[in-house]
This record gives C-alpha cells, structure tokens and sequence, in this order.
C-alpha cells in the first residue's frame, strides 16, 4: 500500500471524524491497512486503538463505500461491532465454508436474534451486533462512508485473527513514496 494512501485514508477519516463530532483522544494508535492484497478500495480499513487494556479494548474504524473487511473469525476475541455513523451492512457465516442460508442464533442490539448466514444485516448509527469466536463475520459501508465502532475482550492483532482467504495479511506493506503524516501501529520501532 503506498504510503500516500495511507495519509490520503487517515486525512479523510479525520474529516469524517470531526464533521460527526468523534474527538479522538490525545495520541491515539492509527492503523491503515488493505490487508496485504494492494487492493484497498476494495479490501480496507482505517482503525484507531482507543483503549488497550489486558481484558479489553476499544477501536474506532472508518472505511469507504466498497472498501470490505473480509470474512474472518477470532480465536479467542468476543466483540460488539457498532455503527456508529452511516449504514454498515454485516454478513455473518457458521463455519469458513460461508455456507448460505443457515441459522445463526446472536445478539442485534442486545437482543438475541436468528439471523440466516450470507444474508447482511443493515445496522443504522448506534445499533450494534455481538460476535463470539467461531463466527465468521464481513462487513462493509452501506452508505458513501462510515464511522464503526468495536468494543471487545482482549485484541491480539498478530495471532487472534483467522481469514477465510489465506493470501490476507492483517498488516499492509508499505510503499514508501511520501513522508508519513503520522505512525501507524504496524510501522518498525
């Protein structure tokens, strides 16, 4: 991913940010990735570490109309993935198959629902979906540009994350072709 991409997302996430009213908190830990596939129109995300504590954590996320995060599961990490401005349209599978049409029984709102696998549910601002480990979970702005949330047990960005597509790197590489505007969490010491 160059690195003039990676200012180009971060500039635009902090506009969205500001003209919906999300301050950010004094030094927060960016991180900009296309999940390794240098596609990041299509395969991206902004996130933004608001808390990182050993029981749990806090993410603010920003992505674009089209920009996807791909199917994946979490090992161990039981998260509330909340939209928090903007329309975020989930998908939801049982096992890495992303078998359609199966039942799954979760939380929408806190409320325990039944929802059918490969079919999205549109989450408004403010509503929410809780995922447990095992399921596996897309997801992806419904309208031109999103602001999501997660609150979650403890993050472990390098071992925790299981992509369905095995070519998906968490992190991107960086070309470096401008000076970065900021340090990003998979940037070297």
């Amino acid at each position: 991913m160059k690195r003039s991409d990676i200012n180009h997302l971060i500039r635009t996430a902090e506009i969205c940010f500001l003209d919906h009213g999300w301050t950010l908190p004094p030094n927060p830990k960016w991180d900009v990735t296309d999940f390794g596939l240098g596609m990041y129109r299509r395969y991206g995300l902004v996130l933004i570490n608001l808390a990182e504590e050993p029981e749990y954590c806090e993410k603010l996320m920003y992505a674009l109309k089209n920009m996807t995060t791909p199917a994946h599961t979490h090992r161990k990490k039981k998260e509330d993935i909340i939209c928090r401005w903007g329309q975020l349209d989930v998908l939801l599978w049982k096992d890495e198959s992303l078998a359609k049409g199966e039942i799954l029984s979760l939380k929408i709102n806190g409320v325990a629902k039944e929802v059918r696998s490969g079919e999205p549910i549109h989450l408004q601002a403010g509503e929410r979906v809780t995922l447990v480990p095992g399921i596996y979970h897309e997801f992806f702005p419904a309208t031109e540009e999103c602001i999501i949330g997660e609150v979650s047990t403890a993050n472990d960005d390098l071992n925790d994350n299981i992509f369905v597509n095995p070519e998906i790197g968490r992190f991107p590489g960086v070309e470096e072709d401008e000076a970065p505007l900021l340090k990003l969490v998979s940037d070297p010491a």
